[in-house]
């Protein structure tokens, strides 16, 4: 079984952590990982850094930019990457832009990614229709979980489609914005979280965007399996550099 599914079946509420491959330095990749791990995160998105991120707030985007100028590629990151396994066990999922993965090629990338054991892609720029056309079957050829996502706006149809054709969980948007733009839910947002989770949709659904502390954390999992923090550890690591990861994930859990 993927480990993703393996751990959305545990009894809690699930914590995943974002961070640029390549930020602060670019040999920094597979310490953050692995001091994530260590210290009660139950999930970690890695992102593949790219010159055009169309759906990162201002935090995620000069930390990509950072990444990027240290000299991270895609290349770079499956050599750190490639002996992640011999010390790390929880689910890793790579999040980036289709155009890296075109130029690499889709399957060979998919290859690559099974071989140093990821787990699972979020590629926000993929169409839900164009995967489900002609990609999906090399994704489960190579056991990769895709990861949707969906916001405020996305229809009950379309919803329901991500739902049939996905195999993990749903990343659920929690608002229209770009990433690190919000401090606290509002009525509205709440409203969103608990109709979707009345969906009993098959997969369970994971908050993204706008989650910074314990607070926002909470909130965001009280309709739903878990929570995506990025730009707030990002920001974390701007300031404290990758020696203070267990304080930061300890504010987030206490």
């Amino acid at each position: 079984m993927n480990r993703i599914n393996q751990k959305l079946k545990e009894n809690k509420k699930l914590l995943s952590i974002y961070f640029s491959a390549g930020y602060p330095n670019l040999n920094d990749t597979v310490s953050i990982i692995e001091n994530l791990e260590k210290n009660g995160t139950d999930m970690i998105e890695i992102g593949l850094p790219f010159s055009d991120p169309l759906a990162d707030g201002p935090t995620i985007q000069a930390s990509s930019t950072q990444a990027l100028k240290n000299g991270m590629t895609t290349d770079v990151l499956f050599n750190q990457l490639k002996d992640i396994r011999k010390t790390v066990s929880i689910p890793l999922i790579l999040m980036g832009y289709f155009n890296p993965m075109l130029q690499y090629g889709v399957e060979a990338f998919c290859k690559k990614c099974q071989e140093i054991g990821i787990d699972g892609l979020i590629i926000p720029d993929l169409p839900v229709d164009v995967y489900n056309d002609q990609y999906k079957a090399t994704f489960e050829k190579y056991g990769l979980i895709n990861v949707f996502l969906i916001t405020p706006q996305t229809s009950v149809e379309r919803i329901h489609f991500i739902d049939s054709i996905s195999n993990g969980f749903i990343y659920m948007v929690s608002s229209a914005s770009v990433t690190g733009s919000n401090s606290g839910f509002g009525e509205e947002q709440t409203a969103y979280f608990k109709r979707i989770a009345d969906m009993n949709l098959k997969n369970p659904q994971i908050v993204g965007f706008g989650i910074s502390d314990h607070k926002t954390f909470t909130q965001a999992t009280e309709y739903a399996k878990g929570s995506i923090i990025g730009s707030a550890f990002i920001k974390h690591l701007s300031k404290n550099g990758t020696e203070n990861i267990k304080s930061f994930v300890d504010t987030i859990l206490k």
